[in-house]
């Protein structure tokens, strides 16, 4: 008997996803039936979700053997009191490849000074001073799960000396980690760069305020390629504006598409990128929803259940 498939991720990703989706499904010998739209809830066996998607009420879905976000944030699905399926988010190899180079791409963008030649060609000749070596240089990276523990690894290689910070403790070899208030606080003072890999939970909104932002030395360089929700944006524009911090790449925001309004458009020390740095690609997307159901088939463990506790 066929197993049933709701893709519920919206009609935009339907026509991304409907070819894919079953061939990747083939692929690993599961004989499915995948439909977008309307469906008899008591007969879907998994339900494929984005935001914005098309259920806001999970309760009728009794059969569903788990929830399969394409999202590797999670959430806008956590606090759904309707949602008491398995909940798992979307991690693949080649989304963390994707952050691993937005996140020394613009790393060594800002280390290297590459803004000055790219943006500032005016026929003269400069003797500029020389940046430091990598290895004279501190980064801060906040959370050290899938992404920010490869980005962590990936900038240590570089010589960068990485320090990474996550809410609970984590050890990865290589880098030095550490938890709780007072490691945050003494990861931050060091950083010439703070990357922020968090996800967005009631602890971490606005966990880089203007009382975090103060306590970083002259001239630190934010990225966030996480949420946007992290950073109070008042007080970045604020530290931005008095010279403290030096330059904000952006590439999430609490409102998205940024309105044309909002001042980080128009600031002279930020670049907003268009939550561009790790984007869901379509085939490696449907390979990994392909393997957590033939897991729930075969009644092996989930990938990358979400802990409701800590909402990621």
């Amino acid at each position: 008997m066929p197993v049933n498939v709701l893709f519920a991720a919206g009609e935009a990703l339907w026509s991304d996803y409907r070819a894919v989706l079953p061939a990747a499904l083939a692929e690993a010998g599961i004989d499915a039936r995948v439909s977008e739209g309307a469906q008899d809830p008591a007969a879907v066996d998994y339900i494929i979700f984005a935001p914005g998607g098309t259920i806001t009420d999970f309760s009728p879905y009794v059969r569903a053997k788990a929830v399969l976000n394409l999202w590797a944030g999670v959430e806008k699905l956590v606090g759904n009191p309707t949602l008491t399926q398995p909940l798992c988010r979307m991690v693949n190899s080649e989304l963390t490849e994707g952050m691993v180079e937005y996140v020394t791409g613009h790393v060594l963008r800002h280390h290297l000074g590459m803004d000055a030649h790219i943006l500032g060609q005016d026929g003269v000749w400069r003797n500029t001073v020389l940046p430091p070596l990598a290895r004279e240089r501190r980064v801060a990276m906040l959370g050290l799960g899938e992404l920010g523990g490869a980005a962590a690894r990936a900038l240590a290689a570089l010589n960068f000396r990485v320090a990474g910070w996550s809410r609970s403790p984590r050890q990865i070899e290589g880098i030095a980690s550490a938890s709780g208030e007072a490691g945050l606080a003494g990861v931050l003072a060091d950083a010439d760069f703070v990357v922020l890999l968090l996800p967005l939970t009631p602890e971490t909104e606005n966990l880089i305020d203007a009382r975090r932002l103060s306590a970083m030395k002259r001239g630190v360089v934010i990225l966030n390629p996480g949420r946007g929700a992290l950073i109070d944006d008042a007080a970045l524009l604020a530290a931005l504006d008095a010279g403290h911090v030096a330059h904000a790449t952006l590439d999430v925001f609490r409102t998205e598409p940024l309105p044309p309004d909002h001042p980080f458009w128009a600031h002279p020390r930020v670049t907003v990128t268009p939550h561009v740095a790790a984007d869901t690609r379509t085939a490696s997307a449907a390979r990994a929803i392909a393997e957590n159901i033939r897991r729930g088939e075969a009644g092996e463990p989930l990938l990358h259940l979400v802990d409701r506790t800590r909402a990621y």
